[in-house]
């Protein structure tokens, strides 16, 4: 099959879209990601998938660390943002904690130190041995990403 093919069958696979950051160089960096996943209770650990193309990719094996933001669905220009996909510089706000930069707003916040990666074809996946997780109190719903749009529940 050909790489037009195999990408519409994996957007029928309906995520969540989360931003992945970390600090470099005294500054907060990030990118959207939709390929996240936790993967054990014991220890407690998520993966990341990262293209080798991408800045994050180096940033995250430098930094040894990284922080999954999962965001809510009125976070679509985040995304955006991290994604590349906004041609203008947008300021965002970052919450710090235990050098860990952090999207104050998002459904939820885990904190992890990178516990080994696996090479697979273009990308790299980054397991994170979970050290933190930050939630709001207050409900609201994930944004989606299904068939290449942003969706959210019941749309």
């Amino acid at each position: 099959m050909d790489d037009r093919t195999f990408r519409r069958a994996m957007g029928k696979f309906a995520t969540g879209v989360t931003v992945v950051t970390t600090e470099f160089q005294g500054e907060a960096k990030g990118m959207t990601a939709n390929a996240f996943m936790s993967v054990s209770l014991d220890p407690k650990l998520v993966v990341v998938s990262i293209g080798h193309k991408a800045r994050m990719h180096d940033i995250v094996k430098q930094t040894g660390k990284f922080a999954v933001n999962i965001l809510r669905r009125d976070q679509e220009e985040l995304s955006r943002l991290f994604a590349g996909q906004l041609k203008e510089e947008r300021p965002v706000s970052f919450d710090w904690v235990n050098g860990h930069p952090i999207l104050p707003e998002a459904l939820a916040n885990i904190l992890c130190n990178v516990h080994s990666s696996h090479v697979a074809g273009d990308h790299t996946l980054y397991f994170g041995e979970v050290t933190d997780i930050f939630m709001k109190d207050e409900p609201g719903d994930p944004l989606l990403f299904f068939e290449g749009k942003y969706r959210s529940i019941g749309q």
